[in-house]
């Protein structure tokens, strides 16, 4: 996909406050934030961050052939052109929406959010389109699905930064889809890196206790999330229809505030809304459960429908995930629920989702993402339906993120388990002795003995090991809080990291059959016996 443009056009296109006339007429080829990856042609974009100011790199940008830089510092001198804006972070999303000509504008945009279940989500969602022959792609915190072309998003998950959704979207209009399903995050929301997506349809999974470092409270984080229902009244009147629906979960804690809140968008803009969940009077309903080790099946009703629900998807929290995907599809893009549910029934897992680690043991291993309170107390509750044996987690909290929530995991998993495992999770600069410390006192609260229902274990990979000796015929153990996750961090460097091989590296060792070797991390430095004997 090769673009060039007008940095003049580009200007004259986007919105207040960053809409200017006077801008030179300068041919831009890219856009890039990082001076490293600036090509020649690029517009560099110059935004100051947690540990960096993008201004320090200008001269650097410049010399691997940018052509002209957007900052807001007061800067002259330069040899190229130079914009001062007053939020370059703002202006990002509108500047590459309008470089890549508006390619939200040519899709339908679902857009689903929330602090758990949001992957989830999506992929369901993204399933039934396929199901319905509809031309879809997708962008998630895991990959970006472009037609047959798979793309990794990085690392550790959020939202891409605004000039590379802009850019996978312009690819999806490229390849002639027309509907794209987007996954959210608070982050991605605060940091305006959705602001131009032009969203259709909104769906917001749950609102609970995560990110209070980022957002400091509840209701700062909760209005983050909401910026996806208010989004829809700046999109613009697309040729393939706007269903501005928005979709909430009437279970959730959010449902009140959410419910108000898309009324008042209402009032601005005609937005239709729906709820979902298990009470009976939730708009979208479940009914005759059942829970199996191997999936979940339900009765999704509602006033126009009644279906039969078969998921591979395991746990209570999957059957709220499911008729989310089934409201926006139903209600949002006039699916068949018939179709829908034969989509829903085709996603057969989500990498680092309770996903199953069988290399022939005689209990259950499962890798996880739960890494906020309500997501490890959801994950264990689904692990003992999928067991009559003892639940085993082990999880860590990281570094640099919401403190409260480490006691609260501890606690939630003293609780809810037999035996706690507390490890390590990308304890970056903090200490990690300090960090189990805080865990531990969680636990102890609860009641937990160490040494007999919880363990520290530093290094996550000794850990892992640990609990699966712990484990006995029946048992279930969950490795909880990196998933699909490819790195860990500690201090400021990412260390290669995949919990799903850890735990089939555990299981070859201890079952005595080949498998990969367990991935390095620094914490294998320090002996574990003084940990394990206390």
């Amino acid at each position: 996909m090769q673009i060039n443009s007008s940095l003049q056009k580009i200007f004259s296109e986007i919105p207040e406050p960053f809409h200017k006339t006077d801008i030179p007429d300068v041919q831009i080829t890219g856009i890039s934030i990082d001076s490293r990856a600036v090509k020649p042609g690029d517009l560099f974009v110059a935004m100051k961050g947690g540990s960096s100011d993008g201004h320090d790199y200008i001269q650097k940008a410049i010399g691997n052939g940018a052509v002209a830089i957007v900052g807001e510092q007061e800067l002259t001198g330069l040899t190229i052109p130079y914009i001062r804006l007053e939020n370059p972070r703002q202006a990002l999303t509108w500047l590459a929406a309008a470089f890549y000509n508006w390619p939200a504008r040519k899709l339908t945009v679902i857009g689903v959010t929330g602090t758990d279940g949001k992957t989830t989500t999506s992929n369901l969602l993204y399933k039934i389109l396929v199901a319905a022959n509809i031309k879809a792609g997708m962008i998630s915190t895991v990959n970006a699905v472009i037609g047959d072309e798979v793309l990794d998003t990085g690392f550790h998950v959020t939202t891409p930064d605004a000039h590379d959704v802009q850019n996978y979207l312009a690819k999806m209009v490229d390849a002639g889809l027309t509907h794209v399903v987007l996954e959210t995050t608070s982050h991605g929301w605060s940091q305006h890196r959705v602001d131009a997506c032009e969203f259709d349809i909104g769906v917001v999974t749950n609102i609970t206790h995560e990110h209070f470092d980022e957002h400091g409270s509840y209701e700062n984080y909760r209005a983050a999330k909401a910026r996806l229902f208010s989004s829809l009244e700046i999109t613009k009147e697309k040729t393939l229809g706007n269903p501005r629906l928005g979709v909430i979960n009437r279970d959730d804690r959010s449902f009140e505030f959410l419910n108000s809140f898309i009324s008042r968008t209402a009032s601005i803009v005609k937005t239709n809304q729906l709820n979902y969940g298990l009470q009976d009077n939730a708009d979208v309903r479940a009914e005759d459960i059942e829970y199996t080790s191997s999936g979940i099946k339900f009765t999704a009703v509602s006033k126009d429908f009644r279906v039969d629900v078969t998921s591979n998807l395991v746990g209570a929290y999957n059957v709220s995930n499911c008729l989310a995907a089934l409201t926006a599809a139903v209600y949002g893009l006039g699916i068949d629920p018939r179709i829908a549910v034969h989509g829903i029934g085709s996603l057969d897992g989500i990498p680092g989702r309770m996903e199953q680690i069988d290399l022939g043991q005689t209990f259950i291993a499962v890798v996880d993402f739960a890494h906020t309170p309500n997501a490890l107390k959801v994950t264990l509750e689904a692990g003992r339906k999928m067991t009559k044996g003892r639940v085993i987690s082990v999880f860590g909290s990281a570094g640099l993120r919401d403190k409260e929530k480490r006691r609260m995991m501890a606690e939630t998993s003293i609780e809810l388990a037999d035996l706690t495992v507390l490890t390590a999770e990308d304890p970056r600069v903090e200490s990690l002795d300090g960090i189990l410390e805080e865990m531990a006192a969680g636990a102890i609260a609860k009641g937990g003995l160490e040494g007999e229902t919880f363990w520290r274990v530093p290094d996550r990979g000794e850990a892992i090991k640990f609990a699966i000796r712990l484990a006995q015929e029946g048992d279930i153990v969950l490795s909880c809080g990196k998933g699909h996750e490819q790195s860990m961090c500690f201090g400021k460097i990412e260390y290669l990291w995949d919990d799903r091989m850890a735990m089939r590296a555990a299981l070859a060792e201890f079952l005595g059959v080949d498998g990969p070797k367990m991935p390095y991390l620094p914490s294998q430095d320090k002996k574990e016996a003084e940990w394990l004997n206390r």
